[in-house]
């Protein structure tokens, strides 16, 4: 079934649900050393690197390939019934010859919707041929915060085939810490996938640049802006990726509900941000969204976009379309634009890339350990979640860097048995003075980083505290009674067999049947556990037989930084002193 359009934009909620983003990525929990175990049955993705040294060229790697999961959903799987689809929008397009063509905006909702649209666009290329196209599309599931995601992958394939990717293009913007490559941004994100059949219909010969977009500061837009402009050259095209105004319900957006001549009105929303667009006017686009509260996804695409282009780009409006008019409803319906500019692409003034330090300070530890147990505070007295102004934290530059986090919530048992209102009898190693034994409380992170180090512990200290669900919701009485752990990770490797786990300094993830889990490193430690234990522990944790990891699974394995509140006198701490690390 195609699909109308992508889901609402996230909302604050999202965010502080249990599961980060579904199949997109694996968000974990950790042990439970009174033995209670959450299966995570959610498919993580293959690992993603980050941040790699300048590079004139690419290192050489093996052929990776990218395939696109809208095959069968957004568009057909068959590739003789893709091309005859695409062929009939490409005769039906009326869309002239625009000289010097250098970028196009289009939209990416299933071909039934935008598909004419798209096309319309293409068709204004006049046969014109590029070497490079970049497609940057936003991501709709997937919280990114100022960061910008390429994949490591080496092609894209599609039904019609396989395209390469830039490698040397990527690998210059990968100088820069703003482009990071987390694959799970662009395994399910359709905004960059549906644009990339129409261009092999059309183009043929070319390699490809996929960049999903997070949200950006303003400042962050014109950066990189500023990066792409400086690689730019006149064989290369760039797509914004966007949907306009999404109207109804279902979005939700009804500034017009119960009054006339909704089309009518949507238009001229929609108009209004063409408007700026023409006048190539980045910062009027942004607030004229913000001040409307027009949906449109692809703001942030088409900001960049914006603030890249050379003086004396012409803007043409090429097409104009809406779900409501080409089916005739009009309670949710979506804009569609295929918006073109001409002119000369040059290379822009080089860009410096930032020489950022990543190694975490012990008052960088312990500002991010205040950071969690000042955000859990917020949360819990006001239902939001305090920015690290509010919260009185200065963030370092280390702080800033893209990682994967785990902030793990512990008690007293006693404190536990109060919380369930039960006896709690912990699996093994019953200690004499069970008051002063610290036990799980709560414990969520994400593997896959896709968000800045403070941003991660300050929303994962807010779940682990309101989202586990192992746990009743910690309350504002049990803050002083709660012990802080971090687990700063490493991004997630393949390996190529459990043997090559290194047990206590590694962490683990095992795939197998679309089933998945994940243990931090100091799981096994902390239960006494050899590899064998472990494993047989982790397989029944995805919900799969106990033997499920000695064939047929998949491991990746990462490290991790863990600090706690004990490590660090000056901080307070609850009364119980033994730490079960």
């Amino acid at each position: 079934m195609q699909s109308l359009t992508e889901p609402p934009q996230n909302r604050l909620s999202f965010y502080l649900t249990i599961i980060l983003t579904g199949l997109f990525i694996l968000t974990g929990t950790c042990n439970n050393k009174n033995g209670s175990e959450s299966q995570d049955n959610e498919n993580p993705p293959s690992p993603s690197g980050v941040s790699v040294p300048s590079a004139a060229a690419a290192p050489k790697k093996p052929k990776t390939v990218l395939t696109s999961s809208l095959a069968g959903r957004w568009y057909d799987a068959n590739p003789q019934v893709l091309q005859t689809e695409l062929e009939s929008y490409y005769q039906q397009a009326k869309a002239g010859t625009k000289e010097h063509m250098i970028a196009l905006i289009l939209p990416h909702a299933g071909y039934r919707y935008s598909g004419r649209t798209a096309m319309e666009g293409l068709k204004s290329l006049g046969g014109k041929k590029y070497q490079r196209v970049i497609v940057m599309g936003p991501s709709h599931s997937l919280p990114m915060r100022d960061i910008l995601s390429v994949p490591e992958a080496t092609h894209y394939k599609t039904p019609l085939g396989e395209t390469p990717l830039d490698l040397n293009f990527i690998q210059q913007l990968k100088q820069y810490r703003l482009f990071q490559s987390i694959l799970p941004a662009h395994q399910y994100e359709h905004s960059v996938q549906i644009e990339v059949p129409l261009l092999q219909y059309l183009l043929k010969d070319f390699q490809l640049v996929p960049i999903v977009t997070g949200t950006l500061s303003r400042k962050n837009v014109v950066r990189v802006g500023a990066i792409l402009r400086s690689l730019m050259d006149e064989n290369t095209l760039v797509i914004a990726s966007s949907d306009f105004t999404h109207y109804g319900p279902r979005f939700p957006y009804e500034p017009f509900k119960g009054q006339n001549d909704i089309p009518g009105k949507v238009k001229q929303l929609d108009m209004g941000a063409y408007e700026l667009i023409a006048e190539r006017n980045t910062p009027g686009f942004l607030a004229y969204r913000e001040k409307t509260g027009c949906t449109i996804c692809g703001f942030m695409p088409i900001a960049i976009l914006l603030s890249m282009l050379p003086a004396g780009t012409q803007t043409y409006r090429i097409h104009y379309d809406t779900s409501g008019d080409i089916t005739g409803d009009w309670e949710n319906s979506v804009s569609y634009f295929a918006i073109g500019f001409t002119g000369r692409w040059s290379k822009g003034p080089a860009v410096k890339p930032k020489k950022v330090s990543t190694t975490l300070t012990n008052e960088d530890k312990k500002a991010l350990l205040q950071l969690a147990r000042r955000s859990m505070e917020y949360y819990l007295k006001t239902k939001q979640p305090g920015t690290p102004e509010q919260l009185g934290i200065s963030i370092t530059e280390p702080m800033q860097q893209v990682r994967g986090t785990f902030v793990t919530l512990k008690c007293s048992l006693e404190n536990l048995q109060k919380v369930f209102g039960r006896e709690i009898k912990p699996k093994t190693d019953v200690p004499e003075n069970p008051a002063e034994e610290l036990v799980l409380r709560g414990c969520i992170g994400e593997i896959f980083p896709t968000q800045q180090l403070y941003s991660s512990v300050l929303l994962n200290a807010i779940k682990s505290a309101v989202a586990d669900r192992r746990f009743p919701k910690v309350t504002a009485a049990e803050c002083p009674q709660l012990h802080i752990e971090i687990s700063v990770l490493t991004p997630p490797t393949v390996i190529a067999s459990y043997e090559e786990i290194e047990l206590g300094r590694q962490g683990i993830v095992l795939k197998k049947n679309n089933r998945s889990a994940v243990y931090l490193p100091q799981v096994a430690p902390e239960q006494g556990w050899n590899l064998t234990e472990t494993l047989t522990h982790l397989s029944q944790k995805a919900g799969l037989p106990p033997d499920a990891w000695k064939e047929g699974a998949q491991f990746l394995v990462f490290e991790a930084e863990v600090f706690s509140e004990h490590d660090f006198s000056e901080l307070t701490i609850p009364s119980p002193q033994k730490n079960s690390k």
